[in-house]
């Protein structure tokens, strides 16, 4: 019969996404606590119920946020299906990728890449840029805020690697093993996680997974890792679960998704394509104006 046939079908499609939907229950527990406080307190409350539930659900049916049971590809189909599929290129050298990275923290893609412009266009090379006055960098990378703080940084950083490796080149990157790579460049002023893994996978197309303020939250909201797990924690947790092949994808597709779906305010829940497989549908369909 069609209809037994559409519902075997539906059932086999959500089989790696076995968290189901809790609109009812979460609908009426925000109602009532959304009667009493302003919009600017309605995140607090999203993230609270959605920890509570989440720790009932890992108490009734003993999943574990360390192997959690999405299916990785599955999820990176329905990206590329919905925003087009992601091919790995080389963007930068690594020095070039490090100082970028540097220069995007706490600001737009846009201002950053016209800071680090400017920056290329005042120096001819990393050792003039190691040379110069503070001063003279703060001036040319000013467009990407926080100058002062990131001038500096960068000095230091390409003082580090002289010192270290004796000049100003991270090729010996791609050749060690992935844990020694992250290790030496959180090893550098300034540089954490997120800055590291975006020079390994961006400029040497290792498997290091990349969270940012979009990939942190898509994932939450998922329920890949923990509702208040921070974004810290999300580079283990994440890193632990991807597939090496599906890292670069799964990282863009993300950001992606964080852009124009699944945003930090007012998420187009009704238009998501993963809305079927998402922990979190419910807190936000469901919210009381």
């Amino acid at each position: 019969m069609p209809g037994a046939t559409a519902e075997r079908t539906s059932a086999v499609a959500r089989a790696p996404f076995p968290s189901e939907r809790r609109g009812k229950v979460l609908g009426a527990r925000i109602a009532t606590r959304y009667s009493s406080v302003g919009p600017r307190t309605h995140v607090r409350y999203e993230a609270q119920i959605a920890n509570e539930e989440t720790g009932r659900s890992q108490r009734r049916t003993g999943r574990s946020f360390q192997d959690p049971a999405v299916d990785i590809q599955e999820l990176v189909q329905m990206l590329e299906a919905a925003y087009g599929p992601r091919t790995w290129r080389k963007r930068h050298c690594g020095i070039d990728g490090l100082v970028q990275t540097i220069l995007s923290q706490n600001t737009s893609d846009a201002n950053s890449s016209v800071a680090f412009c400017r920056l290329k266009q005042r120096f001819p090379n990393w050792e003039a840029v190691l040379a110069a006055p503070i001063s003279q960098i703060e001036r040319a990378i000013r467009t990407a805020g926080l100058s002062r703080t990131k001038a500096p940084r960068i000095k230091a950083v390409l003082r580090r690697i002289k010192k270290q490796r004796g000049r100003l080149c991270l090729a010996f990157l791609a050749r060690l093993p992935l844990d020694e790579a992250r290790a030496f460049l959180e090893s550098l002023p300034g540089v954490g996680p997120k800055t590291a893994c975006c020079v390994l996978m961006f400029c040497y197309g290792r498997p290091a997974l990349p969270v940012d303020t979009h990939v942190h939250r898509v994932s939450r909201r998922l329920g890949l890792v923990p509702a208040r797990c921070t974004a810290e924690s999300a580079h283990e947790l994440l890193q632990r679960v991807c597939p090496p092949e599906l890292v670069y994808p799964l990282h863009v597709l993300m950001i992606e998704h964080g852009r124009r779906t699944c945003r930090a305010r007012s998420p187009a829940c009704e238009r998501c394509v993963l809305a079927d497989r998402c922990d979190s549908f419910g807190l936000f369909t469901q919210r009381v104006t």
